[in-house]
C-alpha cells in the first residue's frame, strides 16, 4: 500500500528436488500459506534464475581451502556475527579439541546447503502448528465470520494437494481431523443428546469424503494405508466421534427442512453450475480399444448409482443418500451421450437387471433397499431414443417400493387347523418417504408421457402404477398428468391415455 512505509524482509527458502522444503521470513506473519515475501522470492527465482547465483554446497567450498584460508574464513565469520555466534563457536572449538567429545565420534560434519540424499523423503513445507491453530480458531467461531468458508478453503487446498500427489495432503487432513475431534462442542452435544447443525455436519461429510480419496489413492504405499487405517480406527473408537446418521439422541428429528420436491429439487442445492465440455482422453496403457477416462468415469458412476444399499437409520444420512444421488446424476446430465457412451449405458442396464444381490435393479432386493426411482428415470430418458425396450424394462423394474408393501402371512397354509399368524407390518423410520414417493410418481409420469400412442406400453405402465404406488394423492396426480398428456392441443385426444386417466382417477 502507498500509505505504508516500505519494509525489507530477510527471506530464506530451501529447495529439494523441485520442492520448497522449508521457509523463514523476518516479517513474522503466521499463516497456513506462504507469506507474500516468500511467494515473491519464489517467483523471482523461477522467472530470473540467472540472477540468483548458484553455489556449490559449502562443504565442497571448504574442502578446496588450505589451512590459512580456513582460519581466515572462520575468523571473519565470527567477526561479522560475533554477538550471535561467538558462544557457539567457542563451545564447538572446545569439543573439537577434546579427544573424547561426542562430536569427534562422528565422521564428517553436517552441511545445510548440500540437500537431502536421493533416498530421503522430500515434501513441500507445511507449518503444522499453524494448520492446527487456524482450524481451532475457525471451529471456535462456530460458523460465524465466514469460518465455514475458511474451512472449505482448507479442504479445497487438501484436494489440490491430492491432485498434485503431494504427500502433505494426508498430513494436512490428519491435522484438520485432529482439531475436529478435539472440538469441545462434540462432548456437549453428546451429553445433551442434541444433533449437530447441518452446516457443521456438512464439514464432517467433507472430511469423510477427503479421507475416502486418500485411502483409495492407487499411488500410495501399503504401509501408508495401514497407518491411516490404524489412525481412522483410533478416531472412530473415541466416544465423541459423530455417527454418520447423526442420531445420538432419541429425539424426533426436525422435519421442517424437508428435502425439496420435484424435478428441479437439486438446483417416477447445486447452485449455478458452469457448463463444462467433457472430452474422451485416451489412456492407451490400461484400456481397451475405444475406451477413455470419460467412458470409465461414466461406467463407474452408473455402477455406483445402481448398487443395492440399505437405507441408513438417521434423518441426515437418509437426506444425504438422496442428495448424493441427485448431485451425481446432475454431473452425468452435463455429458452429451455419443455412441460409445450409449453402449456403456446399455451394457450397465442389462447387467444391473440380470445381476444378483449387489444390484438395486436386480430381480430380488431387500425390503429396506434404497429405491432406484431417480436413477431409473435418468436411465430411461437416456436409453429411450436408442433402445426403448431396455429403457422400459429398467424403469418398470425400478417402480417397486417394497417398504410400503404388506408382509406375507407366516405358517403352514395347507393345514386348515393351523391358524396363520400375520407378522405385523413394521414401517422403518424412513424420514424421506414423501420425497421418495414423489420420485416414484415422477418416474411413472415420465413413462406415461413417453408411452403416448403405444397401447401395449400404456397398459404395462398402468399395471405397474396400480401395483406399486400406494399414495392416493400421487395416483390422483398421475390421473391428472395422463389427462393433460392425452388432450394436448396439437393432436387428437389419445383414447388409451384417457382410459388410463379414468382408471387412475377411479382408483
Amino acid at each position: 500500500m502507498q500509505s505504508e512505509p516500505e519494509t525489507v524482509c530477510n527471506v530464506a527458502i530451501s529447495f529439494d528436488r523441485c520442492k520448497i522444503t522449508s521457509v523463514t521470513c523476518s516479517c513474522g506473519n503466521k499463516d497456513i500459506f506462504y507469506c507474500a515475501h516468500v511467494v515473491a522470492l519464489s517467483l523471482y527465482r523461477i522467472r530470473k534464475p540467472d540472477q540468483v547465483k548458484l553455489h556449490l554446497p559449502i562443504s565442497e567450498t571448504l574442502f578446496q581451502m588450505n589451512r590459512d584460508q580456513l582460519q581466515k574464513f572462520v575468523q571473519y565469520l565470527i567477526t561479522v556475527h560475533h554477538t550471535e555466534v561467538l558462544p557457539t563457536a567457542q563451545k564447538l572449538a572446545d569439543e573439537i579439541l577434546s579427544q573424547n567429545s561426542e562430536i569427534n565420534q562422528v565422521h564428517g560434519a553436517p552441511d545445510p546447503t548440500a540437500g537431502a540424499s536421493i533416498d530421503d523423503e522430500n515434501c513441500w513445507h507445511l507449518d503444522e502448528e499453524q494448520v492446527q491453530e487456524q482450524v481451532k480458531l475457525f471451529l471456535s467461531q462456530g460458523g460465524y465470520h465466514g469460518s465455514g468458508k475458511q474451512l472449505n478453503l482448507l479442504f479445497a487446498k487438501v484436494r489440490e494437494m491430492l491432485k498434485m500427489r503431494d504427500s502433505n495432503g494426508a498430513r494436512m487432513l490428519t491435522l484438520i481431523t485432529e482439531q475436529f475431534m478435539a472440538d469441545p462442542r462434540l462432548s456437549l452435544w453428546r451429553q445433551q443428546g442434541t444433533a449437530m447443525t447441518d452446516k457443521y455436519r456438512q464439514l464432517w461429510d467433507e472430511l469423510g469424503a477427503l479421507w475416502m480419496c486418500i485411502v483409495l489413492n492407487p499411488h500410495c504405499k501399503l504401509e501408508q494405508k495401514s497407518s491411516w487405517l490404524k489412525q481412522l480406527k483410533k478416531w472412530n473408537s473415541v466416544d465423541v466421534c459423530p455417527w454418520e446418521d447423526g442420531n445420538h439422541g432419541n429425539e424426533l428429528p426436525n422435519l421442517t427442512n424437508a428435502l425439496p420436491q420435484g424435478a428441479n429439487a437439486n438446483q417416477e442445492n447445486m447452485g449455478q453450475c458452469k457448463s463444462l465440455e467433457y472430452q474422451h482422453l485416451p489412456a492407451h496403457k490400461f484400456l481397451e480399444e475405444g475406451e477413455s477416462y470419460l467412458t470409465l468415469a461414466v461406467e463407474v458412476a452408473l455402477i455406483g448409482l445402481g448398487q443395492q444399499r440399505i437405507m441408513p437409520d438417521g434423518l441426515y444420512a437418509q437426506e444425504k443418500v438422496c442428495r448424493n444421488e441427485e448431485q451425481l446424476i446432475s454431473k452425468l446430465l452435463e455429458i452429451e451421450l455419443d455412441d460409445t457412451l450409449v453402449k456403456i449405458f446399455r451394457k450397465q442396464a442389462v447387467f444391473l437387471l440380470e445381476a444378483g444381490p449387489y444390484s438395486g435393479l436386480g430381480e430380488v432386493i431387500h425390503r429396506e433397499s434404497v429405491p432406484m426411482h431417480t436413477f431409473a428415470k435418468y436411465l430411461f430418458t437416456s436409453l429411450l431414443p436408442h433402445d426403448a425396450e431396455l429403457a422400459y424394462k429398467t424403469a418398470l423394474r425400478a417402480m417397486r417400493l417394497l417398504v410400503l408393501e404388506s408382509t406375507a402371512p407366516s405358517g403352514d397354509m395347507s393345514r386348515p387347523h393351523h391358524i396363520a399368524s400375520v407378522v405385523p407390518n413394521r414401517y422403518p423410520r424412513w424420514f424421506t418417504l414423501s420425497h421418495i414417493e414423489s420420485q416414484q410418481c415422477e418416474l411413472a409420469s415420465t413413462m406415461l408421457t413417453a408411452a403416448k400412442g403405444d397401447v401395449r406400453r400404456l397398459e404395462t405402465v398402468l399395471e405397474s402404477i396400480q401395483k406399486n404406488i400406494h399414495s392416493s394423492s400421487h395416483i390422483f396426480k398421475l390421473a391428472q398428468d395422463a389427462f393433460k398428456i392425452a388432450t394436448l392441443m396439437d393432436s387428437l385426444p389419445d383414447i388409451t391415455l384417457l382410459k388410463v386417466s379414468l382408471e387412475l382417477g377411479l382408483q
